[in-house]
């Protein structure tokens, strides 16, 4: 369960999609990011744009931004991606790519080790595991949304109640005050 909750923290929302970085792909798969983008260059059919897709220069910006964060609460979990340093060789040369879990289900014919295979089974039943809680959210929102109309209801229900009490007791008061007024005429 460990596993998947950290997968789970490495799965970010872009462009309106579910995806993993190809940093925490390699570190997942204990490969090399060089060695898994080269996997994926020499099978790029099986890796249509709504698979994987290039990040940006701004969406890597504040992709960084979100992963700096993460990766100071989550001290004990290790990753490749590494923020910018001084020095050689401390600057990614090249934008990361992303995949969607379409993508990440390709993967795994792609590179062929019983790490990545397991990762593979892994990172599956954490997408599966997300869109679980998600359905989840919906139902609650939508019983929310029942709850808010059924009060909705309640209210326009207490109002008439409130509103036939006030005309009933504005009755009783009239009535009280026709009764106890004085009196003119004969009396006996």
């Amino acid at each position: 369960m460990h596993i998947i909750q950290s997968i789970q923290n490495r799965i970010y929302e872009i462009r309106g999609e579910r995806v993993m970085l190809d940093r925490d792909l390699a570190a997942l798969y204990e490969v090399e990011i060089r060695v898994l983008n080269q996997a994926v260059k020499r099978n790029m059919k099986r890796f249509p744009k709504d698979f994987m897709f290039q990040l940006s220069k701004d969406e890597w910006e504040s992709m960084r931004f979100q992963i700096e964060n993460l990766d100071k609460q989550e001290k004990s979990l290790s990753s490749q991606i590494v923020t910018l340093k001084t020095g050689r060789g401390q600057h990614t040369k090249y934008l990361p790519y992303v995949f969607t879990e379409q993508g990440v289900a390709m993967l795994s014919g792609v590179l062929n080790s019983d790490r990545a295979i397991n990762m593979n089974i892994a990172i599956m039943r954490a997408f599966v595991e997300i869109r679980r809680v998600l359905i989840q959210q919906n139902d609650i929102r939508e019983q929310l949304k029942l709850i808010k109309e059924r009060m909705g209801e309640h209210d326009a229900q207490l109002n008439q109640i409130y509103d036939a009490m006030e005309n009933l007791l504005d009755e009783k008061a009239a009535q009280r005050k026709w009764e106890d007024r004085e009196r003119i005429g004969f009396k006996k």
